[in-house]
């Protein structure tokens, strides 16, 4: 992958002057080849943290100042705009000054930005990180290291427990972390703000769901904002990576159909459909029940048990990230060059 992000990404192309197509098509390839190689490296501050530190200091305020249920929402309507459009609009700001020092300092600022949306390579090594001990016999290492990652108990899994959270991370995951990023990033990159700031306003929102957008207490009035944006900035790319992987399969109408079948179970209006594609494509059975700090929750059975659960299933998931990625990109590079009128400028 490496080599063929290389050839489209020229060191000259750094210092001379692009059509906006061009600086578009550069800027979604070169953040694609940063999160593949680099990634998030752990000694570097990440927009992500910035961001936690200011949902963590609002909701504390929230909490220490407003009792009413409405007046928790209408904070939690504040917050969810404030940290969405706050997001985008410093960063658009920020890459605008630095462009306007040097074209080279812009464009390295926003590859930098778009890359910090995208969580491959961090899902990648997540998955490989649990699959290494798990192959040597360690189950035990296993475990705790998946407990790194997922908030289910992982005390008492048994292997193909152990690999059906990795497959379902990986799946989950795969569309909110990945492609989800990726298509709010081919978005920006067709009008005039950009493939950054737009998707590094979609991070805002997931970082946002993820840290208060629970149905349960303290959580049910402020964070309902931020998980109703959540569901409604992913339903669309959700569906899309359906429909891509249903073709990858070869078997669209089946894969469709199970997804309907299983997927409109979850009480999420996506993370059924995201973990049932996968379970669809691979020929395996996701869902059921996980414990939670000692109590037991159970979920919608998605897809069919066709094969076991082993590493190759969890490498195949992988795999099937990596392909979807690179045909949404492959689209919207080929877009940009073939009707370069649609880039805004």
């Amino acid at each position: 992958m490496e080599t063929v992000l290389v050839a489209f990404m020229p060191v000259t192309a750094f210092s001379l002057p692009l059509p906006d197509s061009y600086h578009a098509s550069l800027i979604l390839l070169g953040a694609a080849f940063l999160d593949y190689v680099v990634g998030d490296p752990w000694n570097w501050l990440h927009p992500v943290q910035v961001m936690g530190w200011c949902i963590s200091r609002y909701s504390q305020w929230a909490f220490a100042h407003l009792k009413s249920p409405i007046a928790l929402k209408f904070a939690g309507i504040g917050l969810t705009v404030l940290l969405v459009m706050g997001s985008a609009s410093i960063s658009y700001g920020m890459i605008r000054l630095l462009q306007a020092i040097h074209p080279i300092v812009g464009t390295i600022a926003e590859l930098i930005v778009l890359a910090s949306c995208f969580a491959g390579k961090s899902l990648r090594d997540a998955a490989q990180d649990v699959l290494r001990p798990l192959l040597q016999g360690e189950l035990s290492e296993a475990r705790s290291r998946l407990s790194r990652y997922v908030g289910r108990d992982t005390a008492d899994l048994d292997e193909s427990e152990v690999l059906r959270a990795v497959v379902e991370t990986v799946a989950e995951n795969g569309v909110d972390g990945v492609m989800a990023p990726l298509f709010w990033a081919i978005v920006g990159s067709f009008t005039p703000i950009g493939a950054a700031p737009i998707a590094l306003g979609f991070k805002a929102a997931s970082t946002l769901d993820s840290m208060v957008g629970y149905l349960r207490a303290p959580y049910t009035d402020l964070g309902w904002c931020s998980a109703k944006t959540d569901d409604l900035l992913i339903w669309l790319p959700c569906r899309l990576t359906v429909v891509t992987l249903g073709l990858l399969s070869g078997k669209p109408g089946p894969v469709w159909q199970l997804c309907w079948r299983d997927g409109r179970q979850d009480p999420s209006p996506n993370s059924g459909w995201s973990e049932c594609v996968y379970a669809a494509v691979l020929g395996v059975q996701l869902g059921g029940s996980n414990t939670y700090q000692g109590q037991v929750k159970h979920k919608p059975l998605l897809g069919n048990p066709d094969r076991p659960m082993t590493a190759a299933v969890v490498t195949q998931a992988l795999r099937l990230n990596r392909i979807t990625f690179m045909i949404w990109l492959v689209i919207a590079i080929v877009i940009h060059i073939l009707f370069p009128d649609t880039t805004a400028s």
